[in-house]
């Protein structure tokens, strides 16, 4: 009997009957960042990056977070509760940095911690300009170590807002300074913060009219001070009157204008914003040598320079000096004096950010994905980004476009 074969089957070759490829499903699951909080090391800093509800979160996300022995204890977090959130705790510096590759610190990190960070890391933290040399960019560089630094990340809107946020509560936390060196128990003037009926109302004078001046102002005014601010940038003194009130007196930096309040002033806080690298110095020798005795100077803007020629930086277990008769404080990390409070505002800033840039793939897709986020960066893979910093320094500078470029 013959058999019909059909022509489906006739038509099938010797290679039509190999096995065939498939595509088979891969993980797309994102990897999660190592992610490192040190101990802070300079300038007695209290505050760090991250809470133990930011952590949870993290570590839920898929990320691993290791915390040095201690890290939170300046600003009442321990370590029990950074272990139930899921971190790891680490008991060295050596052991921290050999974990991860991902630093999230508040100061700009010592040299022995650069030492210790592996090759090609990624460090975010503050970088207080005015602190640093250019052995410090030098050794970043020689790591290949891409540093951001958080006060210059903008967001979407092209505000700042960690400095913000810092800035809302050194606006703050200086009238309580003022008021703890004008008392007699500290040798002041033995003057209350604001006025009572009856007697002249003490007089502030703010430099700057930014979200320290603002905050400053408005503290002030509502102790009943009488408050002068001063800013070359007449849309901001505007701003503020349409916020404060009329009772608020708003001038141009007017030399002979300041001069005179100056003489008259209690009480004068420095809070203009670097522009372009450093703060101005707008207030000169001779105009403090004639403010009154045992007045005080409180320069905000002192890790960007300082806008007083008699300041210099201090330290919050030496605050103060004399000068002229003045006093002056000059500590940089003012937030650091409410260190629970200044924790939480970073971290609720710099965790949506971590987790963002996994989303994308990696905080180098983030980089060059986010232009407000690509403005933070001022050291990339051995080169300087930054072209304030190149300059003042005398630094070899690559411009992140280029970088940028290179990888379309």
């Amino acid at each position: 009997m013959k058999i019909e074969i059909p022509n489906e089957i006739k038509a099938l070759t010797k290679e039509a009957l190999h096995p065939q490829e498939q595509m088979l499903e891969t993980d797309t699951k994102k990897k999660g960042f190592s992610i490192l909080v040190p101990k802070e090391i300079q300038l007695q800093e209290n505050r760090l990056a991250l809470t133990p509800e930011a952590t949870a979160l993290l570590v839920n996300n898929g990320h691993q977070v290791c915390f040095e022995s201690g890290a939170g204890n300046g600003a009442k977090f321990y370590d029990n509760q950074y272990s139930e959130a899921g971190a790891k705790i680490c008991y060295s510096p050596e052991e921290l940095y050999k974990s991860g590759d991902v630093i999230i610190k508040v100061t700009p990190p010592a040299q022995e911690e650069i030492e210790m960070m592996q090759p090609g890391s990624v460090l975010i933290s503050a970088l207080q300009l005015s602190q640093l040399t250019a052995d410090y960019f030098h050794a970043i560089n020689r790591k290949k170590i891409t540093a951001i630094a958080f006060e210059l990340i903008e967001d979407v809107v092209g505000s700042m807002p960690i400095v913000r946020a810092m800035s809302e509560i050194a606006g703050n936390t200086v009238l309580l300074i003022a008021g703890e060196y004008l008392n007699s128990r500290n040798n002041g003037r033995g003057i209350i913060m604001g006025g009572v009926t009856g007697v002249p109302p003490t007089k502030i004078v703010i430099i700057g009219a930014g979200t320290v001046g603002e905050y400053a102002a408005r503290t002030a005014l509502g102790l009943g001070a009488e408050v002068k601010v001063f800013d070359n940038h007449l849309y901001k003194l505007r701003r503020m009157k349409q916020r404060l009130g009329n009772q608020l007196f708003t001038s141009i930096i007017d030399f002979a204008n300041l001069s005179d309040a100056l003489k008259r002033a209690d009480v004068v806080i420095g809070a203009l914003r670097a522009e372009e690298g450093l703060t101005p110095c707008v207030v000169t020798e001779e105009m403090v040598s004639l403010m009154k005795p045992d007045s005080i100077i409180i320069d905000v803007s002192i890790d960007q320079g300082g806008c007083f020629e008699t300041s210099r930086m201090t330290t919050h277990q030496d605050p103060v000096f004399k000068k002229y008769g003045v006093i002056h404080y000059g500590v940089p990390n003012i937030a650091s004096r409410v260190a629970h409070t200044a924790t939480t505002a970073l971290s609720n800033i710099l965790t949506p950010m971590v987790l963002r840039a996994a989303d994308l793939g990696g905080v180098e897709e983030m980089i060059f994905s986010k232009e407000w986020f690509m403005k933070g960066v001022y050291c990339y893979k051995g080169a300087v980004t930054n072209k304030n910093i190149a300059r003042m320094l005398n630094l070899p500078y690559k411009d992140l476009a280029l970088f940028k470029m290179a990888r379309i």
